[in-house]
């Protein structure tokens, strides 16, 4: 008996089905076999990816090179060119992705990621190559001044044509800058006024610059004319940092790229795109130029030491401050100042508007107010964040200031306030500024719970760092404050304290402050 057609169809569909799945994962299977024998025969079970974060300058460089690992090395490249001062603020912020290998023009920038809050970034790594830092002068100005006849020296420079300082917190030439400008002032009969007089004419200088301190490659690639320092002017450097981030397997890969770096094929092409080799040796035809032979031989980067000071002395010559104000509202704020009419807050509050206007709008300030139990459980709170002055304006915060309040019945948390305020600008201390905690009160401390006198004296010595000069200046107004206690704590830092008896005269006593703080040794001793 024939089968039943449609019996036929119901019991074939299944099959073919069946049929199709098999195929498909035969083909499948046969696929995997297919790449797992080409990776077999290109040694590589699995491709590791490095990816580098470098400064413009080196990165094209670097993109090169990475075309040319070898496959059967199992790695790739991606090189992404970035500012290097972009780079060290997402380190500092500590982003979850991030490169595994930064490559910044100056082993400057890895000391100051690390104070800006990246604690974990090693603090120097390999060098792949290097350039001197030089005076650039244009074309114009060196014929003015009889050059490019011969090799001009920062000296000759500073003598015939102004010289324009780039922020050295945002440009390591800067750096190199001012410790060349510390060389050239060292024999002077008081190097640190000559030296901070420099820096004065250096930051004068407006934009467009007629010269100014740039790397020596940039230099050849824009065809300026190089003036060259004497010893002791650090070069860019250039180190390969590994990051605490990478993988095992990347870190690896990463290590490779780098002996790779250090070959002399990669020698030779850092070489046709201007730069030295980490040593500081010329290459190729640059080699026989006497007019960049006279660049002496890298000194390494700079002691941090060397720094902190140079770049202290620029933020003294340029008023460039990071103040953290903490402003008493104690109950006994409101009281009425005798022969005024108005209360001591509000003399105060007028004291402190008319002094923003001696600092530069780029000068950082922030506002705590304190008293006792301000903040739930806590003496103080913020009620301006950290911004320079003109944002602070533009943002209303001179209205907020001037709203300010003293609290009711409210006593004075001096001690646990004063440690708040300092430990705070001591994890956010920024380089390249005079950082300093302004304390504004009427009295003495009134919180029995708090952290007492000689543990905040404990507590103040402990944070010092000679490097980070953080000091408390202290300003006290009417009869009730402790002048003793205020000099204690100002004298722990470094700072100074300035009180009087008399509310009325609080003007007097802030500007003596301000003075004291805005006008830096060399210029005004301690």
């Amino acid at each position: 008996m024939a089968a039943h057609p449609a019996r036929t169809r119901r019991i074939d569909a299944p099959v073919v089905v069946l049929s199709v799945l098999l195929v498909v994962a035969l083909l499948a299977w046969a696929g995997v076999d297919y790449l797992r024998d080409r990776l077999a025969a290109g040694g590589c079970d699995t491709t590791t990816p490095v990816r580098i974060t470098a400064a413009p300058d080196l990165a094209p460089v670097l993109t090169a090179l990475a075309r040319t690992v070898p496959e059967p090395d199992c790695y790739t490249v991606e090189v992404t060119a970035s500012a290097s001062s972009a780079t060290a603020a997402a380190l500092e912020a500590n982003g979850a992705n991030g490169p595994d290998v930064w490559v910044p023009e100056s082993s400057t920038w890895l000391l100051q990621a690390r104070d800006g809050g990246a604690w974990n970034l090693p603090e120097s790594g390999q060098s792949v190559a290097s350039s001197p830092v030089v005076l650039a002068l244009t074309e114009d100005v060196a014929k003015r001044a009889g050059w490019p006849a011969k090799s001009p020296s920062w000296a000759d420079v500073l003598a015939e044509s102004p010289v324009g300082l780039p922020d050295p917190r945002r440009d390591p030439a800067g750096i190199a800058a001012l410790l060349g400008l510390q060389q050239l002032t060292k024999d002077a009969p008081d190097p640190a006024a000559a030296f901070t007089e420099e820096i004065r004419k250096l930051s004068a200088v407006p934009r467009p610059f007629p010269a100014s301190p740039a790397s020596e490659q940039s230099v050849l690639a824009r065809k300026l004319v190089a003036a060259y320092p004497a010893a002791g002017v650090p070069s860019f450097d250039y180190p390969y940092v590994v990051l605490p981030r990478a993988s095992e397997a990347s870190r690896a890969a990463a290590e490779r790229f780098l002996r790779l770096l250090l070959d002399q094929t990669a020698t030779k092409a850092f070489g046709d795109a201007g730069f030295r080799t980490p040593a500081g040796q010329l290459l190729g035809d640059r080699a026989a130029d006497t007019r960049t032979n006279p660049a002496p031989r890298p000194t390494g980067p700079p002691a941090p030491e060397a720094m902190y000071g140079v770049l202290q002395a620029w933020a003294g010559a340029n008023l460039s401050a990071r103040v953290q104000v903490l402003l008493d509202v104690s109950g006994s704020m409101a009281a009425t100042v005798p022969g005024t009419g108005r209360s001591r807050m509000a003399l105060t509050i007028d004291a402190a508007t008319q002094g923003l206007g001696l600092f530069k709008p780029t000068t950082e300030l922030g506002l705590w107010l304190f008293s006792t139990r301000l903040d739930g459980a806590k003496d103080y709170r913020e009620i301006l964040p950290m911004r320079s002055i003109s944002d602070q304006l533009a943002a209303g915060g001179l209205a907020t200031l001037q709203a300010v309040k003293p609290k009711p019945g409210g006593a004075t948390g001096l001690y646990d306030s004063i440690l708040a305020a300092y430990q705070n600008a001591r994890q956010s201390w920024q380089l390249g500024r005079i950082n300093v905690v302004v304390v504004l009160t009427d009295g003495r401390n009134e919180d029995s719970d708090s952290v007492g006198l000689p543990g905040l004296l404990a507590e103040l010595s402990r944070l010092q760092d000679p490097r980070k000069p953080l000091p408390v200046i202290g300003i006290g107004i009417g009869p009730d404050i402790d002048a003793s206690e205020l000099r204690q704590v100002s004298a722990a830092t470094g700072g100074a304290s300035f009180t009087t008896p008399d509310p009325r005269k609080i003007s007097d006593v802030f500007y003596q402050a301000l003075s004291k703080l805005m006008c830096q040794p060399p210029a005004c001793k301690n």
